[in-house]
């Protein structure tokens, strides 16, 4: 009888206390506050630099392009121009083959670069209009331009 007491004496149900739960609760909670707070201002940033990066290599597209075929690509053509040849091109045996890029890249924001020959701010005007997609705007709403880089 004694072993009997003992034993249902000594065995607890295992498991957290509610308090348990709510003090691991405010601790996740701490520690995503913590991670969102430092991380997603970085990766806003990341998504400025990638863009005023892709904005370079189409700048150095174009200008192998222009050493090629003589001149830039023409307005109607865009940056299409610059991955495959276009129909009806004066000068086709000089196109790269390949093209001049492998792929256009979209800016960060999932939309297309956008391209303009004659520039107003140079010879050609490569740019984005940012987050908002809309021209002008500030920090994460500014536009990326070539002609700032």
């Amino acid at each position: 009888m004694n072993k009997k007491q003992n034993g249902s004496r000594t065995s607890k149900r295992a498991g957290f206390s509610l308090v348990e739960v709510m003090v691991v609760m405010v601790i996740i909670g701490l520690l995503v506050t913590f991670v969102v707070i430092n991380v997603l201002p970085s990766q806003d940033k990341a998504m400025v630099q990638k863009a005023k990066a892709d904005i370079r290599l189409l700048e150095q597209a174009v200008e192998m392009y222009r050493l090629d075929m003589l001149d830039y690509p023409s307005a109607s053509v865009g940056l299409a121009g610059l991955r495959a040849l276009p129909d009806g091109m004066a000068n086709a045996e000089r196109y790269r083959q390949g093209g001049y890029v492998k792929f256009l890249p979209d800016d960060p924001w999932g939309r297309p670069y956008l391209y303009a020959y004659p520039g107003e701010h140079g010879v050609v005007d490569i740019f984005s209009y940012g987050a908002d997609g809309q021209a002008g705007g500030e920090n994460l709403a500014a536009d990326i331009v070539s002609w700032q880089q």
